[in-house]
């Protein structure tokens, strides 16, 4: 067998092995390196309702940009995970020089919408309030997520109001990555989403591309153009509309990948990391590398007539 071949059986293992939820996760952590960076475990960003986050703080860490993480699932127990099933995204990132933070949030049927992005909302105003404690800059703070967490990402980026009634503020987010997430999903015809975002009449209010108007943050889309679980014209759809509306939007769409290979592709052994970790990292070090104040002025002059 040849090393091409050798790549292509290594990676095809890796998205299986993640497919098995908790072993697989538990495989990929456990190849996952542990230097270069160090954990703190279990912050109590809410200690009413018992959410924490764990903050993966590169070696050397002195105003970094700072990556809210939000993972997948469905918005439901049982099909997700936990932040502590995710050591591989905050490896991924602390390489990268950023402080990582990988939140919890509550989950169907212990809640419905809007209380899981209400606790990401109070996730991301910790984060903001606790940044220069791990050595990043709370004015360079994106925020990211995978599948139902890219849409929770979305709408924190997207919905002035999210933030707002939680103590924050959407000016402070300067920028948004999302890998295959669901921005556009109506009609909603699974029985438990039905349940989980309420009655009909609401559906529109429920989705990001409702508030995409153009003055949110930049946003990076990524989608895999196989991903048979969230449809990539979710992705094409918010880019549209957003660039449309005069908003920063990027869109970078893999050939042959699929839902949960994108999120794999994270983890720093995996063949095909690079290209994925490239895309991240130039995002966020562009959108950090503007000063607040001139990103505020840029998207007004978008808006105005």
């Amino acid at each position: 067998m040849g090393m091409k071949s050798h790549i292509v059986v290594a990676a095809t293992l890796f998205t299986t092995l993640l497919l098995a939820a908790c072993s697989g996760a538990q495989f990929i952590n456990a190849i996952t390196p542990d230097s270069g960076y160090r954990v703190e475990r279990g912050e109590a960003y809410d200690a009413a309702d018992g959410l924490r986050l764990d903050v993966y703080v590169p070696d050397g860490a002195r105003d970094a940009p700072l990556v809210l993480f939000f993972y997948g699932g469905s918005w439901q127990a049982g099909k997700s995970l936990d932040r502590s099933a995710y050591k591989f995204v905050g490896q991924a990132l602390a390489q990268q020089g950023f402080v990582a933070m990988i939140a919890d949030y509550r989950l169907y049927p212990q809640v419905r919408y809007p209380a899981f992005l209400d606790d990401c909302a109070r996730a991301l105003v910790w984060a903001h309030a606790h940044a220069a404690a791990y050595g990043a800059d709370p004015a360079k703070l994106v925020v990211m997520g995978h599948s139902a967490g890219a849409y929770n990402a979305a709408m924190l980026a997207l919905d002035p109001d999210l933030l707002r009634r939680s103590g924050g503020d959407r000016a402070w987010l300067r920028g948004m990555v999302g890998l295959a997430g669901p921005y556009d999903f109506l009609p909603i015809t699974d029985p438990v989403l039905q349940e989980l975002f309420g009655p009909r009449e609401s559906w529109p209010l429920t989705q990001p591309i409702h508030y995409a108007d153009g003055s949110g943050p930049p946003l990076l889309l990524l989608a895999g153009d196989d991903d048979d679980v969230v449809y990539v014209k979710n992705t094409n759809n918010l880019y549209e509309r957003i660039r449309g509306e005069g908003g920063a939007a990027e869109k970078v769409t893999y050939p042959r990948m699929g839902h949960v290979k994108i999120i794999a592709l994270m983890a720093s052994r995996l063949p095909g990391h690079q290209e994925l970790i490239d895309h991240v990292a130039g995002f966020v070090r562009g959108v950090t590398a503007v000063p607040a104040p001139q990103r505020a002025a840029d998207a007004q002059a978008r808006l105005s007539p």
